[in-house]
């Protein structure tokens, strides 16, 4: 009996150290990735601007080749609203749609409905580095209420990781 009442005292202090944690980690947080891709910037955003062009290149579509996409008004323009439903909850369900686009960035919002419900923004930026060569980032805000932002810290490595390989991707395709 000792032995079980040890175990759920270790068990109980480390819940209670993992929300003391919570209370210092922001509640808000941005992921930010570049890459340069060799190809002149108005190649390169035209491309990026274009919603359904992120089916070549981004992770997430392309991990369900089921996956169902529906697509609102004129790509590449605000209020266009791309949504995806697949039955693979890591591609899961929601919509994003451009909320700003100038000729070298554009917003999105993005509302998540599966696997979890949630909101955020994400931008693209181009800048022309020299005639050739385009520095694209990526930016994805997040936000996750106490205690849940203890989970952002894994949550932004993930986000890191998928967005190296759309640039990375990307990079390919734009450079053939």
């Amino acid at each position: 009996m000792k032995i079980v009442k040890k175990i759920i005292a270790v068990f109980l202090a480390l819940i209670v150290l993992l929300l003391v944690v919570a209370l210092f980690i922001p509640k808000d947080y941005t992921v930010s990735v570049s890459a340069v891709i060799n190809a002149p910037k108005a190649e390169v955003f035209d491309y990026v601007k274009l919603i359904k062009n992120q089916e070549k290149y981004s992770v997430w579509v392309m991990q369900d080749p089921n996956v169902v996409m529906n697509y609102e008004g004129t790509d590449g323009t605000v209020g266009f609203k791309a949504s995806w439903n697949s039955k693979d909850d890591n591609v899961g369900e929601g919509s994003q749609q451009i909320t700003a686009v100038t000729e070298s960035r554009m917003d999105v919002d993005l509302h998540f409905v599966r696997p979890m419900e949630g909101e955020a923004k994400a931008a693209t930026f181009v800048e022309a580095i020299s005639e050739n060569q385009t520095k694209v980032t990526n930016e994805f805000y997040g936000h996750s209420d106490y205690p849940m932002n203890l989970m952002s810290v894994i949550g932004k490595q993930f986000i890191t990781d998928a967005q190296t390989q759309n640039l990375a991707n990307l990079k390919k395709i734009l450079e053939k």
